[in-house]
């Protein structure tokens, strides 16, 4: 039986005054379970770690997707022809935020029962993750696609590199600093060359 005909059957019992029994159908057929779990806050440099391992590729559509830094420093030279805000407030934030700006997420959600450990932990984007949310990806018609490689794609970062050794860029934006020195923990570490 689908869950919306468990659902209706439920409903029918209810119109009935019959909630024991509506209760037993739904917990015998469409049983909700808790689940108690930890969260926990990644460091911009475990972040930054699982985007290299995945080639900044979004495991969910395969789309490339930039380090961080490129997207602002596009709207630190561009101003309001490429805004930024720093709550991601939409109106008043480019949309290749959402679409390429990294993040990282877990393909079975922790309040689903899934693990905080690297192989529950993929990239993808903003807006996939949004509208992931919570959801397995079967649920939703996602697929998990394979990592990328960083020699084919680096998400910009040799360009970065380069800009940011070029321009006088100011590192006071906390987010902004945050993800420079991941990277820079990062290239000492040889986790990227």
């Amino acid at each position: 039986m689908n869950h919306v005909d468990i659902l209706i059957k439920v409903l029918d019992d209810l119109a009935q005054d019959k909630k024991k029994e509506a209760a037993c159908y739904l917990e015998n057929n469409y049983k909700h379970t808790f689940i108690n779990y930890e969260t926990r806050a990644m460091s911009h440099y475990e972040k930054l770690k699982i985007f290299i391992k995945d080639g900044f590729i979004d495991r969910y559509t395969g789309k490339r997707l930039f380090f961080p830094n490129v997207l602002r420093i596009i709207s630190m030279e561009l101003g309001n022809t490429f805004p930024y805000h720093s709550n991601w407030k939409m109106s008043d934030c480019h949309i290749a935020y959402w679409e390429m700006f990294p993040t990282y997420d877990h393909i079975i959600p922790i309040a689903r029962g899934g693990k905080d450990e690297p192989n529950n932990i993929v990239t993808t984007s903003q807006m996939i993750n949004s509208s992931k949310s919570g959801f397995l990806v079967e649920e939703i018609g996602l697929t998990i696609l394979p990592p990328g490689k960083i020699s084919d794609w680096d998400g910009m970062i040799h360009w970065y590199l380069d800009y940011v050794n070029n321009h006088s860029i100011s590192l006071n934006d906390s987010s902004f600093k945050a993800w420079h020195q991941a990277l820079q923990k990062c290239l000492k570490e040889k986790i990227i060359i």
